[in-house]
């Protein structure tokens, strides 16, 4: 009985397994991506911040997705070398004209961290979508050399009110920003002094349901009215990401800044302190100076230690010349992304 079974078995199967042999594909269709045709690769836009509103033109070519239907054309951005992993989409048409304020794209590059008033390599793509149901298809990279101006970038901000400046959260500098104008907020809270705890609140004021503390002190953001607030156990200053997404959030160990070289109270061997402004949001010292040199170091460990490069504090800068003895107010200021700056004023 079991033999005549597999004989049965077989017997049906020999029809399908011949019928596999005159199996036909579906026929592939060939598609073609858009490209920026104008401005054509390798050419140079120089932003004019004297006019952020006029439009920039981007000719694109035509997208083919081998069937009818409406298509509609993205221009992407990214800086050169990253892949797109962090493409901005700047304008969309259903034209074959695509067009970009001179704003829009400014905006994009310095949020990006490309150098002001200089000339870098900028990624251009398009992403092509139609009316059918089909995946976008995207055209070549192109590269153009673009110069972005100098400007003032509105960045989404969330609100750090806090024992250690007042617990007023309508202060706009003690701020964290989104330099991607997403939901994640980075940026540096100078815990130098009070009870050590703050929040983080979505508007400048106390708002139900938009202001955020941590119950548990686990690093999940809890919004509800009766949350416990964060608090620190040493004083310094904290680099700070929030992701309101996740509802998360990180803190770095304390650094606790100071002056330190020749020219300083303590010579090379320790820092002098420096104090926190609560309404500038900047760390600060008044003192006096000899003839020498100086620069910033946190923790007494040349591990971070902040001086002069190409007009930029960066680690492990040049040493600051002090050209004149007398009393001097300086500060230090951690405000924009990815950038910290000083300022010295002989008084």
């Amino acid at each position: 009985m079991k033999t005549i079974q597999k004989i049965a078995w077989f017997a049906a199967l020999v029809p399908v397994l011949f019928a596999c042999d005159n199996y036909e594909m579906p026929p592939i269709i060939d598609q073609t991506g858009a490209a920026l045709l104008d401005p054509a690769a390798g050419s140079s836009l120089v932003l004019n911040g004297d006019d952020p509103e006029a439009l920039i033109s981007f000719s694109v070519t035509a997208a083919d997705f081998g069937m009818q239907g409406e298509v509609t054309y993205y221009l992407e951005m990214d800086i050169a070398g990253a892949n797109f992993a962090n493409a901005k989409e700047l304008g969309f048409s259903k034209s074959n004209i695509i067009e970009v304020s001179t704003e829009k794209l400014n905006d994009e590059l310095v949020a990006k961290g490309l150098p002001l008033e200089v000339a870098s390599d900028v990624e251009f793509r398009v992403k092509a979508t139609i009316t059918q149901p089909l995946s976008p298809i995207y055209g070549e990279t192109t590269t153009l050399s673009v110069t972005p101006y100098d400007s003032f970038v509105e960045f989404p901000l969330l609100y750090v009110p806090g024992d250690y400046q007042g617990w007023n959260p309508g202060n706009l500098n003690t701020t964290l920003k989104s330099v991607n104008f997403n939901k994640t907020f980075t940026g540096f809270v100078h815990v130098l002094g009070g009870s050590g705890e703050f929040k983080f609140t979505e508007e400048p004021d106390w708002v139900d349901g938009k202001n955020y503390g941590d119950t548990g002190a686990d690093g999940k953001l809890d919004n509800q009215s009766d949350a416990s607030n964060i608090k620190v156990t040493k004083f310094g200053t904290y680099e700070v990401t929030v992701d309101l997404e996740s509802k998360t959030y990180t803190m770095s160990d304390p650094k606790l800044w100071g002056i330190i070289g020749d020219a300083t109270e303590k010579g090379w061997d320790s820092e002098t302190a420096m104090n926190f402004n609560k309404d500038l949001n900047v760390l600060t010292i008044t003192t006096d100076l000899k003839v020498g040199e100086m620069k910033f170091r946190a923790n007494q460990s040349w591990d971070f230690n902040l001086g002069p490069k190409d007009g930029v504090l960066v680690n492990g800068g040049d040493n600051i010349k002090i050209e004149a003895a007398g009393n001097y107010t300086i500060t230090l200021d951690f405000k924009n992304p990815g950038e910290v700056s000083y300022t010295m004023t002989k008084n």
